[in-house]
């Protein structure tokens, strides 16, 4: 396994090998790995030739109010977490070679990058998009990894591609869970003990509501929220809701009739323990 620090010798590698006919994996992240990211890596060593992982903690994708200055960071950690799990390329750049000076150009996925996570997090999608987008030029794969927890981001991403006809294939494998079915996250490093216990409502939440809306045509969607928030605030003490939304899965329109809808359903929260924000869903077809 080698790292690449600098974007020409990456895109020139990755040249290379798309010449030689051999398919390029690729797996993007902000490092401090986990269980989710080897999930992904593993799936793109099963189905390339070539798996390239980045380590870039994208300044872009957060808020000023948010913290990009303590997001964990441990380089060293994730070198072998990468190279156990067959990597055979860390692209790890700095902020400077990817952003430069001046720079002025970014990618904004209208009306899905303003929904759900959007609305609370204003201009976090642009800095997603523009960073993914800059990855996929610089990496140039055939497929590329996603987790499902990230499911707006993965709705966003697979628009990227289609409306931007990138020569990429984007894959989704499924979100990875503690033993308690809380998701892996890197932030969940934030969390007491007991607050990991107590996130555990959150997955279960998820499942009542997906028991309910299959099981009863008459419910209504509002109804569904405002059980699962109440059954996460009265469950986790000190948790407070930001939002529980029922969508569907490809522009992330809200679902008011949930007796007459078909299709693939969307719940997606976020769930702030103490100053720790987390988010999650689960997706299913009615």
């Amino acid at each position: 396994m080698k790292v690449i620090r600098e974007i020409k010798p990456m895109q020139e590698i990755a040249e290379f090998f798309r010449r030689a006919g051999k398919t390029v994996g690729f797996v993007p992240t902000m490092g401090f790995l986990h269980e989710g990211h080897v999930a992904l890596m593993l799936a793109a060593r099963d189905e390339c030739d070539v798996v390239i992982a980045s380590i870039f903690v994208n300044p872009t994708q957060f808020l000023p109010n948010e913290d990009f200055a303590q997001y964990p960071r441990d380089f060293l950690r994730d070198f072998y977490i990468c190279k156990q799990a067959g990597v055979d390329y860390i692209f790890n750049p700095s902020a400077e070679d990817m952003y430069g000076e001046n720079y002025k150009t970014y990618v904004n996925v209208e009306d899905l990058s303003e929904k759900l996570e959007g609305k609370y997090r204003p201009g976090h999608f642009k800095g997603v998009a523009t960073v993914v987008l800059k990855l996929f030029n610089i990496c140039k794969p055939h497929y590329s990894y996603f987790g499902q927890k990230d499911a707006q981001q993965v709705s966003m991403l697979k628009k990227t591609v289609k409306d931007l006809n990138l020569d990429v294939t984007i894959r989704i494998c499924e979100t990875i869970r503690e033993d308690n079915g809380l998701a892996k996250s890197s932030r969940n490093t934030y969390l007491s003990e007991q607050q990991k216990e107590d996130a555990a409502v959150i997955n279960q939440s998820l499942q009542m509501a997906k028991e309910k809306i299959l099981a009863n045509n008459f419910i209504d969607a509002e109804t569904v929220k405002k059980e699962m928030k109440d059954m996460i605030e009265q469950k986790a003490a000190g948790s407070s809701v930001q939002y529980v939304a029922i969508t569907d899965n490809e522009l992330l329109n809200n679902i008011s009739d949930l007796k007459g809808f078909k299709g693939d359903v969307l719940i997606s929260l976020a769930v702030y323990f103490g100053k720790t924000r987390l988010i999650d869903n689960i997706l299913f077809t009615k």
